[in-house]
């Protein structure tokens, strides 16, 4: 029998909150942000592709549409195997299909295959945001906010790099290559960071989780099913009106004669800045809670979408781009957050990735919809105003949401640590 000293020297390196927990949360932001490159990709090449292929502007937004689609399933399914296997496969599955997808679009003949390809884009890109987020919550207590932020905000600095370097080597090697390059730089990064991530939580870690959970469940004033509701709604409507300005951006400056590469450069500069933003709400949920950081973040984001709607010279919408990335980058990292605070860790990756799953399927319909509402009024003044109206619908669900909180826990304090 191995003595009870024994068992707790062989946890300890691998402890919440221990050098093991960080060097961890470091390659995991590494593979967020390779694995990111599946959901940005297709937003700078849109013009192109719609030359190319020739067809209106809602059709040319089909692929993004239909990755979000795959993006939405690889996230339930692979995120239900996080709770299952670990990271590690899950993994595996991404790097296959990301670099497969972004080679058979790139090499595709039609808009049909085109788009196609990027439904097994978008099941890799799963993987690397919710499914990410799920684990990394296991290995901290202390700075659970600030490390699940940092991971998602790989999915930002992909959309700050990536952009830029496509801009790169399109005009050497055209689009097309340049999505070949890509599905071999993410074949490479992520199956070897797979083995390195194979490692699992303790049971003993996940036994005190479910404990913290279950009391502040019992504290919160909202039930489980209530909770899920809100959080399914909240998140789908935040994403709807997120989506304007993040996936129509580049375009939007084409058409009014700034040029394409303007429009990369605002898409870079808003989710540069949403780095920011996502880690600073990583502190604040540490210090105030999930639900108190998530009204904040909802509440900016609509006002810097009203700013969209009346400002549209070159200057101004570098400055409303880089003020909508500071207001909106900690969003979606709450949902997540919440989950942890109050449902248990064992299902942390089917909760937190159902929550995401409604906010691609957001970001879907948005991207889309907006496309229409362009086509219809060869104007982006009322795709923007639908934004508003989406993040008005968000508003009201968190609001409702704390305000019921703070009904159950008059003077709430930062939750217990799960």
């Amino acid at each position: 029998m191995i003595p009870a000293s024994a068992s707790v020297a062989a946890i300890a390196p691998y402890a919440p909150d221990g050098a093991y927990a960080f060097r961890r949360l470091g390659m995991s932001l590494l593979v967020a942000t390779v694995a990111g490159a599946g959901m940005w990709a297709v937003v700078v090449v849109l013009p192109k592709a719609q030359a190319e292929f020739a067809v209106d502007r809602a059709a040319a937004s089909t692929p993004y549409t239909l990755m979000m689609l795959g993006f939405a399933f690889g996230t339930i399914a692979l995120g239900r195997l996080v709770d299952r296997a670990g990271i590690a496969a899950p993994l595996v599955v991404a790097g296959l299909t990301i670099g497969g997808g972004f080679a058979a679009a790139g090499l595709a003949p039609s808009l049909v295959l085109f788009s196609a390809a990027h439904i097994l884009i978008g099941i890799g890109t799963g993987a690397g945001f919710a499914p990410m987020m799920a684990d990394v919550s296991h290995w901290f207590v202390k700075r659970r906010g600030v490390a699940v932020v940092t991971v998602a905000s790989g999915n930002y600095l992909a959309g700050a790099i990536w952009p830029l370097a496509m801009n790169a080597s399109m005009p050497l090697i055209g689009w097309r290559w340049t999505y070949v390059a890509l599905g071999l730089v993410v074949l490479a990064t992520i199956l070897p960071s797979a083995a390195l991530l194979r490692r699992r939580p303790s049971r003993e870690t996940i036994e005190a989780a479910e404990q913290a959970t279950d009391i502040a469940r019992a504290d919160s004033g909202v039930s489980p099913r209530l909770l899920m509701g809100l959080l399914t709604l909240a998140g789908f409507s935040c994403c709807a009106a997120m989506a304007m300005p993040q996936v129509h951006i580049v375009a939007y400056c084409g058409d009014l004669g700034y040029g394409e590469a303007r429009g990369a450069e605002m898409l870079s500069l808003m989710l540069a800045l949403g780095v920011v933003s996502r880690v600073g709400s990583g502190f604040v949920a540490d210090a105030v809670g999930g639900a108190a950081t998530l009204l904040i973040g909802s509440f900016m984001q609509c006002v810097a979408l009203l700013l969209y709607l009346y400002f549209d010279g070159l200057y101004s919408l570098y400055a409303v781009s880089a003020i909508f990335g500071l207001f909106q980058g900690g969003i979606v990292p709450m949902y997540a957050v919440i989950i942890r605070e109050l449902l248990p860790p064992r299902q942390a990756g089917a909760k937190i990735s159902l929550v995401v799953a409604a906010t691609i399927f957001g970001m879907a319909f948005g991207g889309y919809v907006s496309g229409v509402i362009f086509d219809l009024t060869a104007s982006y003044k009322l795709a923007f105003l639908n934004g508003v109206v989406w993040n008005a619908v968000n508003l009201a669900a968190v609001g409702w949401l704390y305000w019921r909180r703070r009904k159950a826990s008059p003077m709430p304090q930062a939750l217990p640590a799960a």
